[in-house]
């Protein structure tokens, strides 16, 4: 009897701090640590320049089932990663913004960081354009359905093609990300969520 008193109690402490909203530490920034069907497996932030100018906090949502399923036990691991850009199951960047980005800054950086992918992106380039601090981007894969993004709140027209979301996903997780400590941060909780 005492044990289950006791597994109910971790319980009822556990899964009130899962919900919880997690903060990027650096800028502050609020993610909830569920979105549906999916949980947040870490929170980052890209900054530019020498002087580390924060340019927008960044949250990483994967489903349940890809967690519980093809990513299990892989925490800390190079598959792990692989998983994560090229895997075939719901998957979520979004992408807080804490200052202006000009329509060229932000397809500019995307440009560059999917050079040497192959891929051609120049229709979901478009999608992007000035961005007030305070907006934000929602991109994500969704299969059956492609690679949806949302920006500053308008959903763009979904483009089918997963070699284009794997290159957007490698963007911050792959071999080359935009920035090393991001690719770090996004899979921060996968050593509790991964068990």
């Amino acid at each position: 009897m005492k044990g289950l008193i006791a597994a109910v109690w971790i319980l009822s402490v556990a899964v009130p701090a899962l919900s919880q909203d997690i903060a990027e530490p650096k800028s502050g920034e609020k993610f909830t640590a569920r979105d549906g069907d999916a949980s947040l497996l870490g929170v980052g932030l890209r900054t530019r320049t020498i002087a580390r100018v924060k340019v927008y906090a960044i949250g990483l949502y994967v489903a349940d089932s890809a967690l519980r399923g093809s990513l299990k036990g892989k925490a800390g691991t190079p598959e792990l990663y692989s998983e994560l850009v090229n895997g075939d199951f719901p998957k979520k960047i979004v992408m807080k913004f804490l200052r202006d980005v000009s329509t060229e800054q932000i397809r500019d950086a995307f440009r560059d960081a999917l050079k040497g992918t192959g891929v051609d992106a120049g229709k979901w380039l478009s999608y992007f354009s000035g961005t007030r601090s305070g907006q934000a981007y929602i991109i994500a894969w969704t299969p059956g359905v492609g690679l949806e993004t949302k920006v500053a709140g308008v959903d763009k027209p979904v483009l089918n093609d997963r070699t284009l979301a794997s290159a957007v996903f490698g963007i911050w997780l792959g071999a080359k990300p935009i920035q090393e400590d991001i690719k770090k941060d996004l899979v921060a909780r996968a050593g509790a969520l991964l068990r």
